[in-house]
């Protein structure tokens, strides 16, 4: 340590002596180059020492506040600047104390010296090193900002620098972001314009270090949330529509929890369900509790409380969940335990570093040591956070240059490594091996972690994602469980650390044509598909890959609007060969088709040995006969949601889950549908009665010279259980349209009790709810059957009127001797075998009106309007059983099977396939209906949901026919079978039903079914006369008995009864 002597020796009063003439020098450049000469002084010995021991930083500071001189000012912060730049690293840690001068010098009235400081800042920012950044630099600036004595413009310049750093030290502004944030937003505040404006686009700045990007388009809003609290409501109903799907690291929490406290302080109930939600959400997609302990604790006081006394049950309920999470998320015992092993080792290694330094140091003894070992020891630690285990930046970068001028090279070089060796031994020690999965030789097309989450509800939690090239991978679980939502965030490149479409080409398949122009030919359609037309997919290679799937030359001339369910599945499976992609997604390929179809389908995935299969299905033959993986989703019910992968098909699978033995059977034990008794049907007293009939009708779509429905005559009765069978194409749907007055036939006619209500799912059951997706179920009710009747049947081709119907009304009625013209139907009543209506006429009051027979109304032309009353009758009968309020339909629809929170607070846009077609059914149940017409019922849900829904239709009292593929739905429930085949209904079968499909019948129950079958013989008049004599006889026998015999409850035996 000879050149220390010196420099304290010789040397010193020269550096004081250029110290003067650095504060006297008449240029701005003398003064620089004078600080150069400084700087050259130090150099040559051992600055990190020098530099305390000579003074000349202390001269340099008392320059700087010389309140009388500006001259002084300017020169200290140029000769700060010069001899920064000229030594550099490692003196940075002797300079670090003075920024606070540098800051307060920004006030200054001078602008020179302003400049002067803003270069002495920078140069210090230069020499920084990252870990620096985050151990002394960000904490000194919150210290600074957070002193009552800064001035303004001091204040906002602090604000500058600090946004500043989010573009050269990202990680350090991320690591210390739980410490500024609080910070930034007290200055956010500020009764000074200039440093609030200043600390909002500081606040915006250091949040572009967030890397999370379901919050990244969020924070404008959530940095103007905290600047204006009373943006708080609209920030969280933002969020709140938000599927985080990310990890949630420490940064993202920083942000969101300041905001997500202050909304569990609100008083409004739908705020802290929202809140609470939100707050659940992101605690399970937080995957380090080391992280979430440091913001999270703040939550739980909030949420306790909530979960206490929040006064509505379900708010309570949530906030019990989310209280859970957030205990498992911020307070688990392994993780404490951990951190205070680490924390533990850590300060062992830095109380043994300080003592080799202090034993074998060699400076002089008035120089305190403390501060530059505390600097070298938090770099550890916060390498140690980061796990960063780099031995070259730990010793040769972070050590030996800040511990030589103590004890020497080699000594200081052997003292960090074991400090080195020390922490990443225990490192290895507290985390443990990594575990690899299995070896498959397969090449590898997807390895990645990632989460998975959409309208608010997490669905997979920190799972892996592993798929290999040539393997079909089924993917089952229960409805809402995620399956379509995986399909989709794979398609979009949404799942974190997806390979990018110059790797894996992605192509998704499922039944929807929404938004596409349907009016035009097929091979048009996909020819100028954009996609393919980008892969410069020509027409003759478009036309081939529809020859491939089954259309003609002919057929692709037709339009898409055209199409049954059935071709509309093949023509997207032609897109998606065109496509030529890695990876297929199908999200039920099966719906819709045909056995034929479907076992064209199974040959051709089969077929392809090179591109990936990712199959949502719930045809369990299917699956069968194609995966060469399943993928469950797995620990639904304790909250783990992960994926786990099963090497064979559907069976092979159900042998390792017994559990999932459902997939086999329709079975109402997982899930129970209970629909509602069908309402009477006045004058019907005979089950067997037609009650629904169409006679000798066809009908032609428009555009198309071919016949849809071609001469058909069918009834049904309130006993019927039919199931219309058929090829696709063939005219199911349309005839069950023309048969409920979708749709108008163009020959023949429909005759419907006046009194029947009808519940109707479409094939494409989202087509009721696409108006609608930003209500939740329990709105869309509520709208539909507001008024008393059935808004959408009121939307049917067949209630609309047309210009011949608005000329029927100028048509006149000859009454009572007078011409006159009808205005309106306005009343009902029984009349003989049939009903007349009330008749309100245009331009009379209602003292005229009239009651004219049905008959004679139809005669005159006046169908549409006679039907539209008796909709509308008939749908006030029926809603009359009803109170149309959230209490009820929520009810109503955990009868059939989808969770009440899920019908009151999920807008229908975030609803799976499954849940959307349960929303249908129980809308369509809603008011009593005694017949039930299913298109497809069995699309989009699965084995447990189908289970419920044949277990309900079995045990349900009104009438049902059904369209469906599913031959062992239809043989569980339907004897009666229509086949249709190119328009035309070929012939009726009748089948006994297979209740072995159910697994709920015992042979009690089966043996009750069969009771059901043989009525009860109707008495004669004179055997009623015998049975009444009878029962008389025993109540005289009884009238005439001792006093005290007990009174029979009835008179008549038990066969009598």
């Amino acid at each position: 340590m000879t050149s220390s002597v010196l420099i304290q020796g010789r040397e010193e009063d020269n550096v004081l002596k250029l110290l003067e003439d650095l504060l006297n020098a008449e240029t701005s450049k003398d003064c620089a180059n004078i600080g150069e000469k400084i700087g050259e002084i130090f150099k040559k010995d051992e600055p990190l020492v020098a530099l305390k021991t000579t003074g000349f930083l202390d001269g340099l500071e008392k320059a700087g506040r010389n309140k009388k001189s500006g001259f002084h000012r300017e020169s200290a912060m140029i000769g700060f600047a010069s001899v920064i730049r000229k030594i550099g690293r490692p003196c940075e840690v002797d300079f670090l104390p003075y920024l606070p001068v540098m800051l307060d010098l920004f006030s200054d009235r001078g602008e020179v010296v302003r400049a002067a400081a803003k270069m002495a800042t920078d140069a210090l920012l230069n020499v920084l090193p990252p870990v620096a950044v985050e151990t002394r630099l960000i904490p000194s600036l919150i210290d600074y900002l957070d002193s009552s004595a800064v001035k303004w413009p001091s204040k906002v310049a602090a604000l500058e620098l600090l946004g500043s750093l989010a573009k050269s030290f990202r990680d350090a502004v991320a690591t210390a972001m739980g410490s500024l944030i609080p910070c930034i937003r007290e200055r956010m505040h500020d009764t000074k314009g200039e440093v609030s404006r200043a600390a909002i686009k500081c606040m915006l700045d250091l949040c572009t270090v967030v890397e999370n990007n379901d919050i990244i388009p969020h924070i404008p809003k959530l940095v103007d949330c905290m600047a204006r609290p009373e943006t708080l409501e609209d920030c969280i109903k933002e969020l709140s529509a938000t599927t985080f799907v990310a990890t949630v690291e420490s940064v993202a929490l920083a942000v969101l929890v300041p905001i997500l406290k202050r909304a569990l302080a609100e008083r409004s109930q739908i705020m802290l369900r929202m809140t609470v939600i939100i707050t659940d959400n992101l605690c399970k997609l937080v995957p380090d509790p080391a992280e979430a302990s440091d913001f999270l604790p703040e939550l739980i006081p909030e949420v306790e409380r909530i979960a206490q006394g929040a006064a509505m049950p379900e708010v309570r309920a949530l906030a019990s969940h989310a209280l859970t999470t957030l205990n498992k998320a911020a307070a688990a015992q392994a993780a404490k335990a951990a951190n205070d092993a680490e924390r533990q080792a850590l300060s062992g290694v830095r109380n043994r570093l300080q003592q080799f330094v202090t034993e074998h140091a060699t400076c002089p003894q008035n120089f305190n040591m403390e501060e530059i070992l505390s600097y070298v020891c938090d770099a550890y630690v916060a390498f140690y956070n980061h796990k960063n285990f780099n031995k070259e930046t730990w010793v040769n970068e972070m050590g030996v240059p800040y511990l030589t001028p103590f004890v020497g090279e080699t000594a200081a070089s052997d003292c960090v490594s074991k400090a080195y060796d020390d922490l990443h031994s225990f490192y290895k020690f507290i985390n443990g091996p990594d575990i690899s999965n299995l070896h498959i030789e397969d090449e590898e097309l997807v390895n990645t972690d990632f989460s998975l989450a959409y309208g608010g509800r997490l669905l997979l939690n920190h799972t892996n994602l592993r798929l290999y090239r040539g393997h079909r991978y089924g993917v089952v679980g229960h409805n809402g469980c995620g399956k379509s939502t995986l399909l989709k965030a794979i398609a979009d490149y949404k799942v974190e650390n997806f390979p990018p479409p110059e790797q894996v080409k992605t192509c998704f398949v499922a039944h929807s044509l929404q938004g596409e122009d349907t009016s035009i030919a097929i091979l048009d359609f996909v020819a100028n598909d954009p996609s393919l037309a980008a892969m410069k997919v020509t027409r003759e290679e478009a036309a081939a890959a529809l020859k491939s799937v089954g259309f003609t030359e002919e057929m692709q001339k037709d339009p898409v609007a055209s199409l049954s369910g059935g071709w509309k599945m093949k023509l997207e499976l032609a897109r998606a060969m065109l496509q030529k992609a890695d990876i297929l997604l199908l999200d039920e390929p099966t719906n819709h088709l045909d056995a034929a179809n479907i076992a064209w389908v199974e040959a051709y995935l089969n077929a392809q040995t090179q591109i990936t299969c990712l199959m949502v299905s719930h045809d369990s033959s299917f699956l069968d006969h194609v995966c060469t993986d399943i993928i469950h989703y797995e620990g639904v019910k304790n909250n783990a949601k992960k994926l786990g992968y099963y090497p064979g098909n559907l069976s092979a699978f159900v042998e390792k889950k017994p559990e999932a033995k459902s997939y086999y059977t329709l079975s109402a034990t997982n899930e129970k549908f209970v629909f509602p008794p069908p309402g009477i049907l006045a004058g019907v007293r005979s089950n067997t009665r037609v009650i629904l009939k169409m006679t000798n009708a066809s009908y032609t779509y428009p555009g198309s010279s071919k016949k849809s429905l071609d001469d058909v005559t069918v009834g049904l009765s309130l006993s019927s259980r039919v199931a219309i069978l058929g090829p696709n194409g063939a005219g199911k749907s349309t005839l069950i349209k023309v048969l409920i007055g979708e749709v108008i036939p163009q020959e023949g006619r429909v005759f419907k009790h006046p009194n029947l209500r009808v519940g109707y799912v479409a094939q494409h059951a989202f087509h009721h709810l696409d108006q609608h997706l930003e209500k939740t179920p329990s709105q869309y009710i509520q709208w539909r059957y507001a008024g008393g009747q059935d808004r959408e049947v009121l939307e049917k081709e067949t209630r609309k009127l047309t210009d011949e119907d608005r000329a029927q009304l100028q048509r006149e009625i000859t009454v009572d001797g007078e011409r006159r013209r009808v205005e309106a139907l306005i009343g009902r009543q029984k009349f003989k075998k049939s009903f007349q209506y009330e008749i309100k006429w245009l331009g009379k009051p209602h003292k005229y009106n009239n009651w004219i027979p049905r008959e004679l109304l139809l005669e005159n032309g006046f169908q549409k309007f006679v039907q539209a009353f008796d909709d509308m009758e008939s749908s006030r009968e029926g809603l009359g059983f009803r109170d149309l309020i959230p209490e009820e339909i929520r009810k109503h629809f955990e009868d059939v099977g989808l969770p009440g929170d899920i019908a009151d607070y999920s807008p229908l846009s975030s609803l799976s396939g499954g849940q959307k077609v349960k929303v249908v059914i129980a809308a369509c149940l809603w008011n009593n209906p005694q017949l039930l017409v299913l298109d497809e019922p069995t699309n989009f849900l699965d084995r447990d949901a189908l289970g419920g829904l044949a277990t309900a239709i079995r045990d349900w009292g009104g009438g049902v026919v059904m369209i469906s593929h599913n031959a062992e739905f239809v043989s569980a429930l339907c004897p009666e079978q229509w086949h249709v085949v190119a328009g035309k209904v070929t012939n009726k079968d009748k089948a006994a039903v297979d209740n072995e499909k159910f697994e709920d019948l015992s042979e009690k129950d089966l043996k009750k079914i069969e009771s059901k079958t043989t009525k009860k013989k109707k008495l004669t008049r004179n055997e009623m006369k015998a049975k009444e004599r009878r029962a008389r006889d025993r109540e005289l026998a009884w009238l005439s008995s001792p006093k005290g015999t007990p009174k029979p409850k009835t008179f008549f035996s038990d066969d009598e009864e």
